[in-house]
């Protein structure tokens, strides 16, 4: 059985002036149906960039991304954002919310992007989250943690093959912290490959399996 999300050999290479940065170099990995990844390393190691380039947000100078058997790299920006709305869910530390829209509507704005319109998952998202009476309140009224799981919530709006989360919950309080690690790991039980970028030991701990970067490369 394939991996719901694949990397082929990627390179990402980045220039300033006559400087060159080799961010990623050859990094292969692949995530199964229902594995939380957990992908570690110090700051400058390539974590973000490879992230973006798993989500189709940037495009590998070299190497291959697929997620559920379609390739999100090589494409224009439009089929990649297709694919991404449709099969993935991105959670990145600046959160996901349009600012001038409640949450209930972002997490709508999202299954629309993908050409889906459940108002039942919906409710069942902020039921599961706890924001039930946070539905038609805006981004900037929302506590920290109000925010992050509203932005989980808007990630998941279309419940995607593959969930890639950055840096969820290392500046959140122990409860959210776990409230949220409890419904990634609830979404992998359902038959999602889940990947998150963290610097937190106890969310790396809580992982199926940890893959660290070092100077843009995997080191076993």
């Amino acid at each position: 059985m394939s991996a719901v999300l694949e990397a082929h050999d990627l390179y990402r290479f980045f220039h300033a002036g006559d400087d060159e940065t080799l961010a990623l170099r050859g990094v292969t990995l692949g995530i199964d149906s229902g594995e939380i990844v957990a992908i570690t390393g110090p700051s400058g190691s390539g974590k973000s960039t490879l992230l973006a380039c798993l989500a189709g947000l940037d495009e590998p100078d070299g190497g291959m991304v697929t997620v559920a058997g379609h390739a999100i790299s090589r494409r224009p920006e439009v089929e990649r954002a297709a694919l991404r709305a449709r099969l993935m869910g991105v959670l990145f530390q600046s959160r996901n919310l349009l600012d001038d829209f409640n949450v209930g509507e972002n997490i709508a704005i999202a299954q629309r992007i993908a050409g889906r319109h459940d108002t039942r998952a919906t409710a069942e998202l902020l039921e599961r989250l706890g924001l039930v009476q946070r539905g038609r309140s805006l981004p900037r009224t929302l506590s920290g943690g109000e925010t992050a799981r509203a932005g989980l919530a808007v990630a998941l709006a279309n419940n995607p093959a593959a969930i890639l989360a950055d840096e969820q919950t290392g500046e959140l309080d122990s409860e959210t912290a776990r409230s949220i690690v409890d419904l990634l790991r609830e979404r992998a039980h359902g038959g999602a490959a889940v990947l998150v970028v963290t610097h937190d030991a106890a969310m790396a701990a809580n992982a199926d399996r940890e893959i660290h970067l070092h100077d843009g490369s995997v080191v076993e």
